[in-house]
């Protein structure tokens, strides 16, 4: 502990210290960023994601989403928290309406030497997990993870990782007579070691080894041993481009023979660049390995690259153009009877948004969005149309 104490202030600018200027609330030592967004407020055309020819049933639905951030400066470390509460409502359906919670907690201890990161969540929801799955399951989900990093060197560091999250469907969870709680109860857990560089101020980079693990509760068949390398780049918010992208290779393995491997390319992006004050341009996607709840097509790689550009058309009215499409492409399990064999689906969804600022905080959109999946699987087949506004405070 002798080592921790005593970091520079330039050290808790990339420790998840929260960046002073962008704090909203302070009492004393406590500091918070309330947001609230009321979104999708308005109709939509295919509640349930039917196919075209199953009569897709359309209401009234909004939903509500209140987050909070904070902050806690105790000494040299920090204790953060986030609440994330989000309420779907539909007019008719009941069924559909449902309240998601997502808490978070974790301790900083920033040092000269040594950086420990801790940090813990819950969540308990009852959504679609993913692209896959149509149907709002109940879910509950507990996520752990540390680090220790030495510094090494002037701008280096050397660390190690550890992450162990639980997955847990309610017993009455099915999907297209599976039940999900059988085929997708399981623990992932992984570690790994790293190296931190901080190239600038306002770049980092990052290059990590990491070895996973993933043990169903009632589908031993599914279990599988992962090795990756990933590179990663982290921009500050000050930066001209902010956010992170990931590049890198895994190995994914198995434990039953019957199901294929898969060797090849892993990614995440989010990045941000505003040109000139008044266009935003923000890209997002990522590829890498998920599980299905179907037991002979028991995951595929997933694709999604989307993007938006955001202009300021005068005074504080502007107007979003956005598009995403994701692919999921199966892998089949030798020897089993299947369908649709060597299946791939794609999701794409374009919008268009007009917004209207209203105070620094304060913005009022109104949004239309096209969602469609294709597939050959005739049931999976939907399109879905979105008329709303939305009103966003702190975004």
């Amino acid at each position: 502990m002798a080592l921790l104490p005593g970091a520079s202030a330039s050290a808790q600018e990339n420790d998840g210290s929260p960046d002073v200027h962008d704090v909203r609330v302070r009492i004393g030592p406590l500091m918070m960023n309330p947001t609230i967004a009321l979104t999708n407020l308005g109709i939509d055309h295919n509640v349930f994601n039917d196919p075209p020819d199953k009569n897709p049933k359309q209401d009234f639905t909004f939903t509500v989403t209140p987050v909070s951030d904070f902050w806690l400066h105790l000494g040299p470390t920090w204790v953060t928290a986030n609440l994330n509460e989000s309420i779907n409502w539909y007019q008719t359906y009941s069924t559909e309406r449902t309240a998601n919670n997502t808490y978070k907690l974790g301790w900083i201890v920033p040092g000269t030497l040594m950086n420990v990161k801790i940090n813990g969540s819950y969540l308990s929801a009852k959504e679609r997990p993913g692209f896959e799955i149509d149907t709002r399951v109940a879910r509950k989900e507990t996520h752990f993870d540390g680090s220790v990093d030495y510094h090494a060197l002037s701008k280096s560091y050397l660390g190690v990782t550890a992450t162990r999250q639980q997955t847990r469907f309610a017993s009455d969870a099915e999907f297209l007579d599976i039940n999900l709680q059988t085929s997708l109860n399981r623990v992932d857990s992984s570690y790994g070691v790293y190296v931190r560089h901080n190239l600038t101020p306002l770049t980092t980079l990052v290059f990590t080894g990491s070895r996973a693990y993933s043990t169903f509760e009632f589908s031993p068949l599914r279990d599988s041993v992962s090795t990756s390398a990933l590179a990663s780049a982290t921009f500050s918010p000050a930066a001209l481009i902010r956010g992170k992208v990931s590049v890198g290779y895994t190995d994914f393995k198995p434990v039953d023979p019957a199901l294929p491997p898969y060797g090849g390319l892993i990614a995440d992006i989010d990045l941000t660049y505003v040109l000139l004050g008044s266009t935003r341009f923000a890209v997002s996607g990522g590829r890498g390995v998920q599980y299905s709840y179907d037991v002979n097509q028991p995951y595929y790689v997933q694709s999604r690259i989307g993007g938006s550009i955001a202009q300021q058309i005068f005074g504080p009215l502007d107007v979003q153009v956005r598009a995403d499409i994701a692919s999921l492409a199966y892998r089949d399990r030798a020897g089993a009877t299947i369908a649709v064999p060597d299946r791939t689906d794609h999701v794409t969804t374009i919008g268009l948004g007009i917004g209207y600022h209203m105070g620094r905080d304060l913005r009022l959109s109104l949004n239309v969005d096209q969602n469609n999946r294709d597939t050959r699987v005739v049931d999976h087949q939907y399109d879905k149309f979105l008329i709303g506004s939305s009103l966003t405070y702190g975004f």
